[in-house]
Protein backbone atom coordinates (compact mmCIF):
# COMPACT_ATOMS: atom_id res chain seq x y z
CA UNK A 1 0.00 0.00 0.00
CA UNK A 2 1.05 3.45 -0.86
CA UNK A 3 0.35 6.31 1.87
CA UNK A 4 0.04 9.29 0.62
CA UNK A 5 1.02 12.48 3.01
CA UNK A 6 0.32 16.13 2.62
CA UNK A 7 3.01 17.14 0.23
CA UNK A 8 1.88 14.29 -2.14
CA UNK A 9 -1.30 15.37 -1.83
CA UNK A 10 -0.50 19.35 -2.66
CA UNK A 11 1.36 17.80 -5.87
CA UNK A 12 -1.43 15.66 -7.37
CA UNK A 13 -3.70 19.03 -6.77
CA UNK A 14 -1.44 21.12 -8.48
CA UNK A 15 -0.67 18.76 -11.67
CA UNK A 16 1.17 21.27 -13.65
CA UNK A 17 4.20 20.44 -10.73
CA UNK A 18 7.10 17.61 -12.83
CA UNK A 19 6.88 15.68 -9.75
CA UNK A 20 3.38 15.59 -9.58
CA UNK A 21 3.94 13.39 -13.51
CA UNK A 22 5.70 11.12 -11.64
CA UNK A 23 3.49 10.50 -9.21
CA UNK A 24 0.76 10.07 -10.86
CA UNK A 25 2.19 7.67 -13.29
CA UNK A 26 2.98 5.50 -10.41
CA UNK A 27 -0.24 5.70 -8.81
CA UNK A 28 -2.18 4.80 -12.26
CA UNK A 29 -0.44 1.30 -11.89
CA UNK A 30 -1.73 0.88 -8.76
CA UNK A 31 -5.01 -0.34 -8.12
CA UNK A 32 -7.40 1.96 -6.13
CA UNK A 33 -7.60 -0.10 -3.26
CA UNK A 34 -3.48 0.13 -3.02
CA UNK A 35 -3.43 3.81 -2.47
CA UNK A 36 -4.19 5.64 0.73
CA UNK A 37 -3.95 9.24 2.79
CA UNK A 38 -4.32 9.84 6.42
CA UNK A 39 -6.60 11.36 8.25
CA UNK A 40 -4.15 14.19 9.70
CA UNK A 41 -3.57 14.74 5.79
CA UNK A 42 -7.22 15.24 5.18
CA UNK A 43 -7.20 17.52 8.37
CA UNK A 44 -4.22 19.97 6.92
CA UNK A 45 -5.55 20.10 3.75
CA UNK A 46 -8.90 21.23 4.71
CA UNK A 47 -7.21 23.86 7.24
CA UNK A 48 -5.73 25.22 4.32
CA UNK A 49 -8.91 26.10 2.03
CA UNK A 50 -10.38 26.65 5.64
CA UNK A 51 -8.03 29.75 6.28
CA UNK A 52 -7.87 30.79 3.01
CA UNK A 53 -11.76 31.12 3.36
CA UNK A 54 -11.40 32.89 6.91
CA UNK A 55 -8.75 35.61 5.63
CA UNK A 56 -11.76 37.20 3.36
CA UNK A 57 -13.73 39.34 5.18
CA UNK A 58 -15.93 39.97 1.82
CA UNK A 59 -18.01 37.02 1.33
CA UNK A 60 -17.74 36.91 -2.39
CA UNK A 61 -13.86 36.44 -2.07
CA UNK A 62 -14.61 33.07 -0.06
CA UNK A 63 -16.46 31.60 -3.19
CA UNK A 64 -13.75 30.09 -4.98
CA UNK A 65 -12.27 28.75 -1.66
CA UNK A 66 -15.52 26.96 -0.75
CA UNK A 67 -15.46 25.75 -4.12
CA UNK A 68 -12.09 24.33 -3.95
CA UNK A 69 -12.75 22.70 -0.19
CA UNK A 70 -15.87 21.11 -1.86
CA UNK A 71 -13.18 19.68 -4.71
CA UNK A 72 -11.37 17.97 -1.91
CA UNK A 73 -14.25 16.10 -0.67
CA UNK A 74 -14.24 14.24 -4.33
CA UNK A 75 -10.59 14.43 -4.63
CA UNK A 76 -10.23 12.62 -1.12
CA UNK A 77 -13.17 9.89 -1.91
CA UNK A 78 -10.46 8.30 -4.63
CA UNK A 79 -8.88 6.73 -1.27
CA UNK A 80 -8.83 4.51 1.91
CA UNK A 81 -8.03 7.30 4.77
CA UNK A 82 -6.46 5.38 7.30
CA UNK A 83 -7.93 6.65 10.76
CA UNK A 84 -6.27 8.61 13.63
CA UNK A 85 -7.30 5.98 16.26
CA UNK A 86 -6.01 4.79 19.39
CA UNK A 87 -3.33 2.71 18.50
CA UNK A 88 -2.09 5.76 16.18
CA UNK A 89 -2.22 8.34 19.47
CA UNK A 90 -0.42 5.66 21.38
CA UNK A 91 2.81 5.44 19.05
CA UNK A 92 2.47 9.15 18.70
CA UNK A 93 2.80 9.34 22.32
CA UNK A 94 5.96 6.70 22.11
CA UNK A 95 7.43 8.64 18.78
CA UNK A 96 7.38 12.04 21.60
CA UNK A 97 8.59 10.30 24.23
CA UNK A 98 11.63 9.27 22.82
CA UNK A 99 12.29 12.86 21.56
CA UNK A 100 11.78 12.30 17.63
CA UNK A 101 11.94 16.11 16.16
CA UNK A 102 9.83 16.25 13.71
CA UNK A 103 6.44 18.18 13.07
CA UNK A 104 3.47 17.27 15.76
CA UNK A 105 1.64 16.24 12.14
CA UNK A 106 4.41 14.34 10.71
CA UNK A 107 5.03 12.73 14.09
CA UNK A 108 0.87 11.92 13.84
CA UNK A 109 1.36 10.30 10.13
CA UNK A 110 4.16 8.56 10.87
Amino acid sequence: MIILDTDHLSALEYRAAPSAFALQARLESLSPDEIATTAISVEEQMRGWLGLIRRYPDVHRQVPSYERLIRLFDFFAQWQILPFDQAAADQFTRLRQQGIRIGTMDLKIA
